[in-house]
């Protein structure tokens, strides 16, 4: 049974966003140097914030950031804009569309095709022009202050590779082939580090589909006995 969303839910957000800004804040004053192995970790632990980043707005589009349904779309809009200029309702409705119909040709996050095919086709059905300019000109105001190589790799970079992640950790993985369940998803086993580190336990993604109102932060509790 859904229970209302408390407000640990927005803290949890805040300490999303907050984290990310910290990060991005720092990055964008750091002095990029190739030969240095931390730069190549820190562009892992940006990619993983741009995922958090996504999640959280994930979680408005269920409610369960906050109670109070404007403070939580708030929420939703401010992750989606910060992640790569998306727009917000867009994405609701294409994520609820998803569950509504999930496997189906219906279903925008389904694809029959290869890995590559279906992630070329996930990034074209949310991805628009007016994005792609909003990004382009940002990025061309922004490197007036700061370094060019900082937004390629703390910025630009990140964003990009967090797509992958999220896409083959919370929609491939989970959706391809045939699966013998009502929620046509399959879970990974259960490692609740990997699980966390991999996409915010979305690899947890049965559960999900059968509790879509717990946020990311409690699915790692949910049971489930289809597993990869």
């Amino acid at each position: 049974m859904q229970k209302s969303p408390s407000n640990i839910g927005l803290l949890m957000a805040l300490i999303v966003l907050g984290c990310w800004t910290a990060s991005i804040i720092l990055l964008m004053q750091w002095q990029v140097n190739f030969a240095n192995p931390l730069l190549y970790l820190l562009i892992l632990v940006q990619m993983h914030l741009y995922t958090g980043l996504f999640i959280t707005a994930h979680d408005a589009m269920h409610g369960s950031v906050s109670p109070n349904k404007t403070l939580n779309n708030l929420v939703g809009y401010i992750c989606t804009l910060l992640y790569a200029s998306f727009w917000y309702p867009k994405l609701y409705t294409k994520h609820h569309q998803h569950h509504k119909h999930v496997h189906t040709a219906d279903d925008p996050d389904y694809h029959t095709g290869n890995f590559v095919q279906w992630y070329v086709r996930f990034i074209r059905n949310y991805l628009s022009v007016w994005q792609i300019v909003v990004m382009a000109v940002l990025f061309n105001v922004l490197k007036l202050w700061i370094p060019q190589a900082n937004l390629l790799l703390f910025w630009v970079a990140p964003s990009l590779l967090s797509t992958l992640q999220l896409f083959y950790f919370g929609t491939y993985l989970p959706h391809k082939g045939e699966h013998d369940n009502k929620h046509q998803s399959r879970s990974q086993a259960k490692n609740h580090v990997l699980a966390f580190f991999s996409c915010y336990f979305f690899g947890y993604h049965y559960e999900h589909h059968d509790a879509p109102w717990l946020p990311w932060w409690k699915l790692w509790r949910a049971t489930s006995s289809t597993t990869t």
